[in-house]
């Protein structure tokens, strides 16, 4: 098959969709690989690299798209993209269609397949393309959240971890997901107080083993609310699989929150978790509601790209080859994320959530 890997057009997203590494593979099982020019710079992968791995160039996108028939990116089609995708193009990337209507209606008028890295699901009923970037979006909120509290930054003033003689910054995550633990750990090992909210009470009790810095709750809205009074840092990490996140937050929580406080919502590629939310830019990456901080990029693991394109290449491979070898459709946990097929919108969940706009 013909695999085509573009550059991602998304403001400040500097990862790429495959490897050099993981491209050597596909053309050694008899793959061509076209790669856009420079898409692999940002992750410190140069032309050269890649033309050493077997694959060929595309002087452009245009280019690239007319030459491929397998689509493997990383975000969500935009503009610029969507004008080159055809009826024979197979799509697999990130999409979260489920906040994002005008986009499914777009990529079903192009008659398109499309398959949702965040739809993939393992045997274990995990998200294992979802999770691997997870785990780099839930530190960074950790790292973005303990520099946006730094008065310089419009923060209160506060180390996150405190030292001796001075109070500890008080961090809320709600969600235990692979988000959500990799923000609760981090935030415990600096040393700041750490609540945890879920309503998986097997997750709470893992990380309620973790430090002693942690504690775990259900998710009680009333309990989260007092919380929030308290918090230097909320980090939203909720995540229903397929669907648009919940408002765990409310506005009247958010107004009660403490002046120079922070947000960040790492669920907002799928709506945001939080009411008063909406998606920035590392451009613009934050906005202040109610005296309170909001940082909401959808991108965030863009700002690492080259860890995080090293990390989900290595996630994602099996399945390209899959897809590739035309066996996805006996592949039932690529099957059950294929979310547009031949134009038509399929996926259940994303049926169902539509269905209620």
């Amino acid at each position: 098959m013909k695999i085509g890997v573009p550059t991602e057009i998304k403001l400040a997203e500097g990862r790429v969709g495959l490897t050099p590494e993981a491209c050597a593979e596909l053309v050694q099982q008899q793959h061509r690989v076209f790669i856009e020019q420079g898409a692999g710079l940002k992750s410190g992968f140069s032309d050269e690299d890649y033309i050493s791995a077997g694959c060929q160039i595309a002087s452009s996108a245009e280019a690239l798209y007319q030459a491929a028939q397998l689509i493997v990116k990383v975000k969500e089609p935009l503009a610029g993209d969507l004008k080159y995708i055809r009826s024979d193009h197979i799509l697999f990337c990130f999409l979260h269609l489920a906040a994002n209507k005008t986009l499914a209606d777009q990529l079903c008028a192009t008659g398109c397949t499309a398959i949702a890295f965040e739809s993939i699901e393992n045997q274990q009923q995990q998200l294992p393309i979802l999770a691997a970037m997870s785990q780099i979006a839930g530190r960074l909120a950790v790292q973005i959240g303990a520099h946006l509290l730094h008065q310089p930054s419009g923060g209160s003033g506060i180390l996150l971890g405190g030292v001796a003689n001075a109070a500890r910054g008080k961090v809320v995550v709600l969600g235990a997901g692979v988000a959500g633990e990799q923000a609760a750990q981090l935030a415990a090992s600096v040393g700041a107080e750490v609540s945890v909210f879920d309503i998986d009470t097997a997750k709470l009790d893992r990380l309620q083993q973790f430090a002693a810095n942690i504690q775990t709750h259900y998710a009680y809205a009333s309990a989260i609310a007092e919380a929030l009074t308290e918090a230097d840092l909320v980090i939203g990490a909720v995540l229903v699989s397929g669907k648009k996140a919940p408002h765990v937050v409310t506005e009247a929580m958010v107004r009660a929150m403490k002046q120079q406080s922070v947000i960040i919502d790492i669920a907002i590629d799928q709506g945001g978790c939080v009411e008063t939310i909406e998606p920035t830019t590392y451009q613009s990456p934050t906005f202040i509601k109610h005296g309170v901080i909001h940082f909401a990029v959808a991108n965030m693991p863009g700002a690492v790209p080259k860890t995080a394109s090293q990390v989900l290449s290595s996630v994602i491979s099996r399945y390209v080859i899959k897809i590739a070898d035309g066996s996805a459709l006996t592949e039932q946990s690529i099957s059950n994320a294929v979310n547009i097929e031949a134009g038509k919108l399929v996926h259940p969940a994303l049926i169902e959530q539509f269905k209620q706009i």
